[in-house]
């Protein structure tokens, strides 16, 4: 049986990327995409308060380009000699981080500042390495190839280099999200093969979190300060549900939402979760967790890749036009648009959870409701 819902009828106008955030208030203009022309398309990967995004331009011939964007000003961060780039989080200082092909054709985590430019950040003894992660304070996470061809999750040091953080047993790791304290998520293969969400703690190191009831598998996406870890785990049915874990309990998102596979991809510090819902083959919708209350945005009012959520509620990612994405930004509450039914094929588990689209915060009152809206 399905949640209970509810629809409200009054439409809403949408609102968009490129915000002028403020402590107190968001403004939002009303436009999609960061001004590309020629058939080329964008992604919004990360937001922070001062309205700068972190972005992708993406040509029609398949080449992406990483860049900033705010109040009509695009700004290209360039590549480490190659010829692609993209970004994956952007932090309060506008420091951001991602992945740039080097001469060879490698790619290679980066963190790009406007005073000193792009830096590489090199490996863990392989070829390639992604910067998925930042925290406010510069602290950066992601996965490298090592010299045994495996890739390891990595957290680096003052000094940027990076420490690698091992797996659970297995050959690979990746990590996902940082927060301030130090402590990273992301998944890492056990010695039986499974990966597993995984939580690491300076001085701890890693350890499992599991998986939903009967899962095989799991991915741990975001953590926020409070310690609030986020991702999506597999089912005894052998479905993907939505989670969020507070260091005792997992509780099942998937399950409120009460159809289709869900992943989470963000939280942000009020502890609200955000991710996507594919149900029956259509296109993605995004959905928010927040205060008790799961919301599921219709089509026509949500994004089709649901990145982060800003602590001033704002929720980051994209739209698809249908033959092309465009960067977007939709509030986290909204009244809901027309729904409209579009089948597409949805192609991006791995972009989503691999922190490639994606903490332990108090849920209190938002481990305590039960309610479910189809907006």
């Amino acid at each position: 049986m399905l949640p209970r819902f509810s629809c409200f009828p009054a439409p809403l106008l949408g609102l968009l990327l490129l915000a002028a955030v403020s402590t107190a208030s968001a403004t939002i203009y009303a436009e999609r995409g960061f001004g590309e022309k020629d058939g080329n398309g964008s992604i919004a990967s990360d937001l922070n308060p001062a309205g700068l995004v972190a972005g992708i331009i993406m040509e029609e011939e398949g080449r992406r380009r990483a860049v900033t964007y705010q109040h009509g000003r695009l700004r290209e961060l360039g590549t480490l000699g190659g010829n692609e780039g993209f970004t994956k989080a952007i932090n309060t200082h506008g420091v951001v981080v991602g992945s740039a092909q080097t001469a060879s054709g490698a790619w290679h985590a980066f963190r790009f500042e406007a005073a000193g430019g792009m830096r590489d950040l090199g490996t863990l003894g392989g070829n390639s390495s992604y910067a998925t992660a930042i925290t406010r304070d510069g602290m950066i996470a992601g996965y490298a190839d090592t010299s045994a061809g495996d890739f390891h999750a990595f957290v680096t040091k003052a000094d940027l280099s990076l420490q690698d953080l091992g797996t659970l047993g297995g050959a690979s790791s990746y990590a996902s999200g940082v927060n301030t304290h130090g402590v990273v998520v992301g998944t890492a293969q056990r010695g039986d093969g499974y990966r597993r969400a995984f939580v690491y703690r300076p001085g701890t190191g890693m350890q499992e979190i599991g998986t939903l009831p009967g899962g095989r598998i799991s991915s741990a996406t975001a953590i926020n300060d409070a310690g609030l870890i986020v991702g999506a785990s597999e089912t005894e049915k052998r479905r993907w549900h939505a989670f969020a874990w507070d260091g005792k309990r997992m509780l099942d998102l998937g399950a409120m939402i009460g159809q289709g596979d869900s992943y989470a991809t963000a939280v942000n510090a009020a502890g609200h979760v955000v991710g996507s819902v594919n149900i029956n083959g259509f296109e993605p919708m995004t959905f928010v967790y927040k205060e008790g209350v799961m919301t599921v945005r219709r089509r026509d009012d949500g994004l089709y890749l649901t990145n982060k959520i800003t602590d001033a509620g704002l929720v980051v990612g994209a739209v698809y036009t249908g033959h092309k994405f465009q960067a977007f930004a939709v509030p986290s509450q909204a009244a809901p648009a027309p729904q409209r039914s579009n089948p597409l094929d949805w192609l991006f588990l791995t972009f989503i959870l691999g922190a490639s689209g994606v903490a332990l915060y108090k849920l209190r009152a938002g481990l305590r409701g039960q309610r479910t809206y189809f907006m």
